[in-house]
């Protein structure tokens, strides 16, 4: 059993290890090049979150493997059962409902990097690093995919934090959220008109009460234990007010944006930025597109989240 308790410590350690560098490789390398349009911003953002919080998350393991003094607290027992005695959580089902999430957004950041920065580069160093960065963003989400996998696996696992369908559905709001940040980080589709204004605020307060929800109602983890949430109340104002919210973006959105008579562009060939190289894959017309898409497909998944909670509410 040590043996087995030993060889998990080195896998887990060596996987955070590696993920603290495949996402700090991109961040320094893209550092380094002085073009910094919206999607760029959003792609280190998210670099720079899941450095933050996995260096967080490695100190702790830290701590708690070799009995290391963090503040007042003397971390002498496996970080597991602390976390769970403290905040009734349990640290495996963090990790996994973290790490799913981190492996999903570096993807994605590689997905919307490699071709919207690579392609304004001509063969150079330039353009070596974006592909650098592009290929260390998907090492980092597999790291995180393999962890993932992991935590259900490992020596002394008693359970596998999958999530129910619920669960899946608020993670899918925020995997969607965070695509659509990508695209409204240009500032140029928005701040000329009040109401698109409006829509990048809606998105933003629906995925900041996603995150409190994701954090106050346990992180969609023990699904399989069957806890009770702590703030249901709060569960069901998120969803609701997402609902309502999402409904005017979705109206408002494409009405200034495709509509000529509130200033909109109804074709992409009157768009003079799909015409510049340097945008082929993502002009100002076609993040547009891709906003106006996204807002319904999250509308649908936050009315089929508030479905279930109606269902559930009368069974």
């Amino acid at each position: 059993w040590s043996l087995f308790l030993c060889s998990s410590t080195c896998l887990t350690l060596s996987l955070r290890v590696g993920q603290l560098l495949s996402t700090l490789l991109p961040i320094l390398l893209t550092s380094q090049d002085t073009l910094k349009v919206g999607v760029i911003n959003w792609c280190l953002f998210i670099w720079c979150i899941c450095l933050s919080l996995t260096l967080l998350g490695f100190i702790l393991e830290l701590c708690s493997l070799f009995g290391l003094p963090l503040g007042n607290i003397q971390c002498r027992l496996r970080l597991s059962d602390k976390f769970q005695y403290h905040v009734r959580l349990s640290w495996d089902g963090v990790l996994h409902a973290f790490c799913s999430y981190f492996a999903v957004v570096c993807l994605s950041a590689a997905v919307i990097f490699g071709p919207t920065y690579i392609q304004v580069f001509p063969p150079g160093p330039a353009r070596n690093r974006a592909i650098t960065a592009t290929a260390f963003s998907c090492v980092a989400a597999l790291l995180y995919a393999i962890e993932v996998a992991w935590v259900c696996r490992r020596p002394g696992g008693m359970y596998c934090f999958w999530p129910t369908f619920p669960g899946v559905l608020r993670r899918l709001e925020n995997y969607v959220a965070n695509i659509i940040f990508a695209f409204v980080c240009n500032t140029d589709l928005y701040l000329h008109q009040p109401a698109l204004v409006w829509c990048v605020a809606v998105y933003a307060i629906c995925f900041a009460l996603g995150v409190v929800n994701f954090l106050l109602n346990g992180c969609d983890c023990d699904n399989d234990k069957k806890l009770p949430l702590r703030f249901p109340w709060l569960l069901r104002v998120q969803t609701v007010l997402s609902v309502l919210l999402y409904v005017t973006a979705l109206i408002l959105w494409p009405l200034y944006q495709f509509l000529e008579k509130w200033g909109g562009q109804p074709q992409r060939s009157s768009d003079m930025s799909c015409g510049d190289h340097l945008n082929v894959f993502v002009c100002i017309w076609d993040q547009r597109l891709a906003v106006a898409i996204l807002t319904g497909i999250n509308l649908l998944v936050y009315v089929a989240d508030t479905v279930y909670l109606v269902q559930e509410a009368f069974v």
